[in-house]
């Protein structure tokens, strides 16, 4: 169950890297959401395609379980424990 919410949330960070379609805007959005300028630069124009920038740790960083907790999604881990725990 871990394993498929890493996926999913890793599916969701590419996504939005996608989303953010030009180095601009994603250097942009890496610093408002806390990355340093300098590592936001060097990650936005990387050239590397949105799969494995959702794996890489600038994307972790900006975007940590924390982040999605906060938007509202739900871990299929705490609901699988949860139903485990009410049967």
């Amino acid at each position: 169950m871990e394993a498929l919410d890493q996926w999913v949330r890793r599916r969701l960070r590419c996504v939005i890297w996608r989303q953010w379609k030009r180095p601009g805007t994603r250097r942009r959005k890496l610093l408002a959401l806390g990355l340093d300028e300098p590592r936001a630069k060097k990650s936005a124009g990387n050239g590397r395609g949105p799969w494995w920038n959702a794996g890489a740790s600038h994307m972790n960083q900006a975007l940590p379980r924390k982040w999605f907790e906060q938007q509202g999604l739900i871990s299929v881990l705490g609901t699988a424990r949860g139903l485990s725990r009410s049967s």
